[in-house]
């Protein structure tokens, strides 16, 4: 037997059979430099191996040569670090009443990026036909060409079918329903195009920005609409068929009946419980600007929809035992009476072992959480062990872009 099978046999709880460029690859993503020896060390892999896949990784950008290691005598160790300049990703963010494109290297830290107010109700076209527009003038203006791009995520405000991008029966997307994104987009890009439910990629990028150690998290996004995003073990789930989350639609109970939790508690729903003349609802920017003058009505109508918000909460704190509640969009965000509501309902209703360390707290990942979370769903698919593995050895369809 050879040292390096001795070696693979004697670590092979813990190191792949198939020890391949991407698994290389994903130990080097932390940012640390290493030498060869010590990815002999790590890997267990003769130094012919890890010459060998570390030389495809090189050729390839995504390692890069770094300054040498500290020399024991003789020549110094060169090191290699993950290249996460080498490409761009384009993220984007489409909600109800807003559009955001950027460029985020492969860390999905952003480069670039524009921001608009925008209707999704125009349809796919004409809002799509703006992000692409956008993203070329960003690659524009940042020095990259299109063949650096490696791939586009994006997020919508409506239910998703993630394996095909579709948005399937969007409530406040009219005009979207089935209609390919992927496809559209690809007549300008000839990279993958992802997309999801606009909660899960802010779900993603929050965790990125300021919760990397979290792995059990719930995002609550309150604006024209409302839904949740949930990482459990570290890992986005999206559910069988890519609903999961989807909470506007659950009926909460309500005087003699249930009502939508979307129809009781949304940005809408609040400001047309404020309307003064019972027909023309106040604009959620006008229910948040009652709110910070003190105004008694819609602080009660904001606690009352956040106790509304609270009861379906509770159930998935019981069920899911997340470790921090994040509530997010622009009520999410600027109303605290909304999250008082809900932290009155989850601590009552929940399971107490569910609530004993639990955090409910506003999002802080800023307005560019859904660019850097569209960002990192391409990473997470793009970058993968099977991904980089397939690009290295040539097995994939040459592409210009990798």
């Amino acid at each position: 037997m050879s040292p390096e099978s001795r070696a693979l046999t004697s670590r092979s709880r813990s190191i792949p059979v198939h020890y391949g460029p991407g698994e290389l690859f994903q130990m080097l993503r932390d940012g640390r430099a290493r030498t060869r020896a010590e990815l002999m060390r790590e890997t267990g892999l003769a130094r012919t191996s890890v010459s060998e896949r570390l030389n495809s990784l090189l050729e390839a950008r995504l390692l890069v040569p770094t300054s040498d290691g500290a020399s024991s005598g003789g020549r110094p160790p060169s090191r290699v670090a993950f290249n996460a300049a080498s490409r761009v990703v384009i993220g984007v963010d489409l909600g109800a009443t807003h559009g955001a494109v950027g460029l985020t290297d492969l860390n999905g830290e952003i480069l670039a990026h524009r921001r608009k107010a925008l209707e999704i109700s125009r349809g796919p076209e004409p809002v799509l036909t703006w992000v692409l527009d956008t993203a070329n003038s960003l690659l524009d203006e940042h020095g990259r060409s299109n063949e650096e791009v490696l791939g586009i995520g994006v997020g919508v405000p409506g239910p998703v079918q993630h394996s095909t991008g579709m948005p399937i029966r969007p409530p406040i997307m009219p005009g979207w329903d089935g209609f390919d994104i992927p496809k559209f987009m690809t007549q300008e890009f000839s990279q993958p195009v992802l997309v999801d439910n606009d909660v899960n990629i802010l779900a993603l990028g929050e965790k990125a920005a300021v919760w990397p150690s979290v792995d059990d998290l719930l995002f609550i996004k309150v604006a024209t609409g409302i839904g949740a995003g949930v990482i459990a073990g570290g890992v986005l789930q999206r559910g069988a068929q890519g609903s999961a989350g989807d909470i506007g639609h659950v009926q909460v109970p309500h005087g003699v009946g249930e009502i939508d939790l979307e129809t009781m508690a949304s940005g809408p729903a609040i400001g047309a419980m404020l309307s003064p003349d019972g027909v023309t609802p106040l604009t959620t920017q006008q229910v948040i600007d009652r709110i910070r003058i003190g105004d008694a009505e819609a602080i009660e109508a904001a606690r009352a929809a956040g106790r509304s918000i609270g009861e379906i909460v509770s159930i998935c704190v019981s069920v899911l035992n997340p470790t921090t509640v994040v509530i997010g969009g622009v009520m999410g965000i600027s109303v605290e009476e909304l999250i008082a509501g809900i932290r009155e309902v989850v601590y009552r209703r929940a399971i107490p072992l569910a609530t004993q360390h639990l955090n409910i707290v506003p999002a802080r990942g800023g307005q560019d959480a859904g660019i850097r979370g569209a960002a990192l769903m391409v990473g997470e698919d793009r970058l993968s062990a099977s991904a980089i593995d397939e690009l290295v050895s040539g097995a994939a369809q040459p592409r210009s872009d990798l």
